[in-house]
């Protein structure tokens, strides 16, 4: 607008205080992308990612096309071998790529697919540039972290977004500013700022301020010391997001732009919220967008047409008219970022049926065990979900919960692992195959439902070798599957090395279990069940894939929006309607419709 004000929210009080206009405008020193880099201090887990994804959502609300890559700085390839109780859960990308559930949120907020050069880890680099020394590109020189893995990196970011062709690339440096891990990626962000030009590269920080309850006081020590490192380091912030539990106080904004250097109209206070989803509106109103869209010098879209339909979604999720309990029965229920993408796509679903979803974990050792609080829990959800996994342990109680649900008319979703203990329950009960179970735990089972993929036999390494990526499935028609889906064909990713024994295909679907999806495009035509359901029943299925790892604000994923419609009926009373044509569903996971 002409008095560069918002149409729908005021900008805070000294909007550009400080030693620079907040938000200049600059004439582009040089063409290509830009970049905004999101680095972190005082303490790990503030948020960097949401912080990082927000900002994204904004971007792309304007108009603009959007990347992003994450810096981990842990020496492991990738986050495919890593405990999810240390690291929370691993997630997939189309390619095949295991990595930080940051880029999960990329992908949700953002609604873009990435690859696996979308996150950078020190043993990616390490090993890159390693294998080029042995390769003699160096030319005989001493090959050190400066300038050989630095460069590395920082040319790493410039060609993912160059290839991306994207208007903003966002950078999340991962770890705390001050760790001796992240220092050749700060290094190789102050180049990146070098080389690109203080008009396209802008640096926000994001830290905590603390409120000490005996005092009452918002601290701003801890954000001081963590930008005077930073500087240290080479990195001149931008902006400052602060993490706090209430918002920041307007005294507190200027005592930070004092001891910072950092305009006080800069200082975005990023307090508790109820969803996550309802940050980027959070930054708007503190004038982030305006700030940013000025400082590189990028288009506008109309204020208040840009977030209208980011505001509908918030609101969907925020005040639905309906409430579901659904239980998740696994054997990281302690740490909720195991399973981050179930529980995003709960929202994603809930928000498209108008129903607010609350989790009820299950632990399937208790179940396994009868624990008495265990079984009543599971006896008062509307719905169950069974995750994936890998393991014996736990997966008995996993099985004794198919059970439930199948015997009581609880709508069931089984992803992956859970895909196939509910084929095994099915064995064991229905079939009356007492001892049928999965290779993976019982290797001389003899009857082995579930048996090892025939191009893993002769894997002997762990990371990277499972079946990983986005494939095809041919869903059948005339199946709930593909009414939810309503398509002939659908691409869902995958990680495993288990699959369906095609030898018991024919039994099952004489004894009742359909098997609605199958794998398309496999060369030797070995068959490869993807999706198995049961017909009679108001909603039980499964599927050898990660059904959430597809799911999208606005576009859920349609396994999960049809468990939760499920759920919300069996909570209503609504009777399990039967023979229901094929109906198309604009999710995720379904890319045409054959003829």
């Amino acid at each position: 607008m002409a008095d560069g004000t918002s149409s729908f929210s005021p900008r805070p009080d000294r909007y550009g205080a400080g030693p620079r206009p907040v938000i200049p405008q600059r004439r582009r020193s040089r063409s290509g992308p830009r970049y905004v880099v999101v680095t972190g201090g005082v303490l790990s887990g503030l948020g960097k990612g949401i912080t990082t994804s927000s900002i994204g959502r904004l971007f792309k609300c304007h108009g603009l096309s959007v990347t992003a890559v994450k810096i981990d700085p842990y020496l492991n390839i990738d986050a495919g071998t890593m405990n999810p109780f240390e690291h929370g859960e691993v997630y997939v990308l189309p390619d095949g790529g295991e990595v930080d559930l940051d880029l999960g949120n990329y992908e949700r907020f953002l609604d873009i697919d990435l690859g696996r050069d979308n996150n950078i880890t020190t043993g990616k680099a390490y090993m890159t540039v390693i294998e080029k020394e042995r390769r003699g590109d160096y030319l005989g020189k001493t090959v050190q972290i400066v300038p050989h893995v630095v460069t590395e990196v920082r040319e790493w970011i410039q060609r993912v977004a160059n290839e991306s062709q994207a208007d903003v690339c966002l950078v999340e440096v991962g770890g705390t500013v001050g760790d001796i891990e992240s220092m050749p990626f700060l290094e190789a962000v102050r180049q990146l700022h070098t080389v690109e030009g203080d008009d396209n590269v802008v640096f926000i920080h994001t830290t905590l301020v603390p409120k000490l309850g005996a005092v009452g006081e918002q601290k701003t020590k801890p954000t001081q010391h963590s930008v005077r490192d930073l500087k240290a380091a080479g990195v001149e912030p931008d902006i400052l997001v602060c993490r706090a539990s209430e918002p920041i106080e307007d005294s507190i904004k200027e005592k930070l732009s004092t001891f910072t250097g950092i305009p006080a109209g800069a200082v975005i206070s990023a307090h508790d919220v109820d969803s996550i989803y309802e940050v980027p509106l959070l930054f708007d109103e503190q004038g982030l967008t305006d700030y940013l869209l000025g400082r590189l010098n990028l288009p506008r879209g109309d204020p208040v047409k840009a977030l209208a339909p980011w505001r509908d979604f918030v609101r969907r999720v925020t005040d639905p008219k309906h409430a579901v309990t659904i239980g998740i029965v696994g054997k990281y229920t302690h740490l909720a970022d195991s399973y981050l993408s179930i529980t995003e796509s709960f929202r994603h679903a809930g928000a498209a049926s108008d129903t607010a979803v609350s989790i009820e974990w299950l632990n399937a050792e208790e179940i396994n065990q009868g624990t008495p609080s265990a079984l009543e829990a599971m006896g008062k959800v509307d719905g169950i979900l069974i995750p994936g996994g890998f393991g014996a342990r736990g997966a008995e109680g996993k099985i004794k919960a198919a059970t439930y649900a199948r015997e009581n008319n609880v709508p069931l979703l089984g992803i992956c692992y859970g895909f196939q203990l509910a084929i095994v329950e099915y064995a064991r009960n229905v079939l009356g195959l007492k001892k049928a179970d999965t290779t993976e735990n019982t290797p001389d089972t003899p009857d082995p439902v579930i048996c090892i993929l025939p191009e893993q036999m002769a894997v002997t390494e762990m990371g990277g070798t499972m079946r990983l990526g986005a494939s095809r499935i041919a869903v059948r028609p005339g199946t709930m599957a593909h009414r939810l889906y309503g398509s002939d064909i659908a691409v869902e990713r995958h990680r495993h090395r288990y699959e369906m024994n095609p030898e018991y295909v024919e039994r099952m679907e004489k004894a009742g279990l359909v098997y609605s999806g199958r794998m398309a495009d496999r060369a030797d035509n070995i068959p490869i069940m993807e999706i198995m359901e049961l017909p009679d029943h108001p909603f039980y299925i499964g599927g050898q894939f990660h059904p959430e790892f597809t799911s999208r604000p606005g576009r859920p994923n349609p396994l999960f929006l049809g468990f939760i419609e499920a759920a919300r009926d069996r909570m209503l009373g609504v009777k399990h309607p039967k023979n229901v044509e094929s109906r198309p569903a604009e999710g995720a996971g379904v890319v045409e419709k054959t003829t």
